[in-house]
């Protein structure tokens, strides 16, 4: 199984980083041809509008539009969670171009600029119940977007409250606790629908690889058995004693 990760900017260094800690082969993807020879696809953060761009000047929304819709497994964090919207707001002027195939909006840097990025233990009870490990996972949130409505295909595999994060950034899009017609009022952060995993946060900046063994056993060879990928919060971390810092550990 070999695993592409779109190259064009921000973080494809860390997923792939990621990947051959679990034991498995991930290709920079920078070109059409080459996703030929990929089982699957992560979309990295990074700037959505540049990652955009250079797509765009590289011809390769067609075939990337060709891979989600040919059923393979595609995961979007971040800026990649953008990619894969059918809809998005809070985008520049003139917009950018979308791959689309997620049965969601979209809005993006909900969460505020860069200085108002922050991290949070957010519960994944669904990841979970696959991969073992400790009942939250440390997400990283940087200049992130987030997901203000869904489909009826669509699972929701991670939220947050607004009250939690409302002490972190004055941002405008947050609506205040005061202002919700509901008390306890949540913003989607994880979604998955068929192929499509998307994340507003970023789970390769951490030594947790929970979510990256859940996204493999979304390609239908992993399913048939074939495969003994491990996370590493199930094998041989301790996370009743992990450090406060846990970024990757390159080897």
């Amino acid at each position: 199984m070999v695993v592409g990760v779109l190259a064009l900017q921000g973080s494809f260094n860390e997923h792939i980083a990621v990947l051959k800690r679990l034991g498995v082969k991930g290709v920079e993807v920078r070109k059409p041809e080459q996703l030929l020879n990929v089982s699957s696809l992560i979309i990295p953060g990074g700037e959505s509008t540049t990652m955009a761009k250079l797509a765009e000047l590289h011809n390769l929304f067609p075939a990337l539009r060709e891979f989600v819709q040919m059923g393979k497994p595609v995961w979007g964090t971040c800026a990649g969670l953008i990619f894969l919207a059918n809809r998005a707001t809070g985008q520049k002027t003139g917009g950018q171009k979308l791959i689309g195939g997620l049965d969601c909006t979209v809005h993006r840097n909900f969460f505020g600029s860069q200085i108002q990025s922050f991290e949070t233990e957010l519960p994944i009870p669904q990841v979970v119940a696959e991969e073992g490990g400790p009942p939250s996972f440390r997400a990283v949130f940087i200049r992130a977007p987030a997901i203000l409505d869904v489909g009826p295909d669509v699972e929701v595999l991670a939220d947050i409250p607004l009250s939690a994060i409302e002490t972190i950034n004055s941002n405008p899009a947050i609506p205040k606790e005061e202002d919700s017609t509901e008390s306890g009022k949540k913003v989607i952060v994880a979604v998955k629908q068929g192929n499509l995993l998307a994340t507003a946060f970023h789970p390769e900046l951490t030594a947790d690889t929970r979510w990256h063994s859940y996204f493999l056993k979304m390609v239908p060879e992993i399913e048939e058995g074939t495969s003994d990928i491990v996370s590493t919060s199930t094998s041989n971390q301790s996370f009743g004693a992990r450090s406060t810092i846990d970024f990757p550990i390159y080897q």
